[in-house]
């Protein structure tokens, strides 16, 4: 792979004043962006349901919690996370090793999705309800070897889709066939699986596209599409987590065959 020789954009946040102005131009923000949803409730608390909000002090409460939460969770993204994961891709492009780039891809996908927590508790919803339908036994180890296959299922689909959309990029081919391939794949994979796993899996593509999958596989699709000569970072550098979303519903269709 050719190699561009311009390094991965740095941002300079400065001093501390800079740093508390830009998180307070985060909170501003986020507090404008959960603006409607207030609006939305308290329209339908007061004018269709008419009844007063219980806990008052607490929803507010939470509330602010929540916009201040959101401000530094996009704060800490800016900091942290967008430029680690573009200046490894670009490490990586750099040394050249296609090998190392998919080992280090696999781990990336395995190991954000593993810790995601949509999974970890959409897994043990699972593994209740398929323990309610007689599909598992009814004990906790049951339920629980349940989850936690789900849960390596997913991390190995989105270990492989990664895998799969960095050697995408290197090559520069098309993302959309390969999407609309995979979706055909998905639509094959239905006719075969079990009812009871379908939802699931239908789900288990959403889940793993959270919090703590997308700022990095973003940041390595963008950052390995810039340290690349003749890609695109706007053409190129996206799409990684289309794969990361579509992979989890074939393999835990495909879980779910082996564990009936």
């Amino acid at each position: 792979m050719s190699v561009s020789s311009h390094a991965p954009p740095t941002r300079d946040h400065g001093s501390l004043r800079t740093l508390l102005t830009e998180l307070a131009h985060d909170v501003r923000d986020s507090g404008r962006d959960l603006l409607p949803i207030v609006l939305v409730v308290a329209f339908f608390q007061a004018v269709v349901l008419r009844q007063r909000l219980p806990h008052l002090e607490q929803i507010l409460t939470g509330a602010v919690m929540v916009v201040l939460g959101l401000a530094l969770f996009l704060r800490g993204l800016q900091l942290g996370l967008f430029p680690i994961g573009e200046t490894m891709a670009h490490g990586f492009a750099r040394k050249g090793n296609i090998y190392w780039l998919a080992a280090f891809a696999f781990a990336l996908g395995f190991t954000t999705t593993v810790a995601e927590p949509a999974l970890i508790a959409i897994a043990g919803e699972a593994a209740r309800v398929a323990a309610e339908g007689s599909v598992i036994q009814q004990t906790a180890e049951a339920r629980a070897g349940y989850a936690f296959g789900l849960r390596l299922t997913v991390a190995l689909s989105v270990g492989s889709a990664i895998v799969l959309g960095v050697v995408r990029i290197i090559k520069g081919w098309p993302v959309q066939r390969l999407v609309i391939g995979g979706y055909l794949g998905v639509v094959a994979a239905t006719f075969f699986a079990p009812p009871e796993i379908i939802g699931i899996a239908y789900d288990a593509g959403g889940v793993t596209t959270s919090t703590v999958t997308v700022p990095l596989v973003t940041a390595l699709g963008v950052g390995l599409a810039s340290s690349i000569k003749g890609r695109n970072p706007m053409i190129d550098g996206f799409g990684l987590i289309a794969f990361a979303s579509l992979t989890p519903m074939i393999f835990v269709m495909g879980y779910g065959m082996v564990a009936r």
